[in-house]
């Protein structure tokens, strides 16, 4: 339930992110949901790759080096999703800044009941 409720919520932040920064466009609800699912996938599968490969470079930035591996995969989710664009490289740092920030949230509300806490 965790999960759909992250998704739904990450759906919603696609959706509302073009009234608050320029150069990112959604076309429709539909492409927002697309769009999360999309970048849930590049960020499961890609991610990784790209952090292993650059783990010198972010270990030199103490780990700033993620904000832009963060926007790439941003980036990467808007090239391959039809109804969402973005325009320039920033708007797709501050997305990736604020998906960052409402993934972090949402990770730490919405946990799924099968997953062991710690005490």
């Amino acid at each position: 339930m965790g999960f759909i409720l992250r998704l739904l919520l990450t759906a919603l932040v696609f959706y509302l992110l073009p009234r608050f920064v320029h150069g990112i466009h959604v076309d429709s609800p539909t492409a927002a949901l697309i769009a999360a699912v999309v970048f849930g996938i590049v960020n499961a599968i890609i991610r990784p790759l790209i952090l292993l490969l650059t783990l010198a470079i972010t270990l030199l930035t103490l780990g700033l080096f993620i904000i832009v591996i963060n926007a790439l995969m941003f980036w990467i989710a808007a090239w391959i999703t039809p109804g969402f664009r973005v325009d320039t490289f920033g708007a797709a740092v501050i997305g990736a800044v604020v998906m960052m920030v409402v993934g972090f949230i949402a990770s730490h509300t919405f946990r799924d009941e099968a997953a062991p806490t710690t005490a």
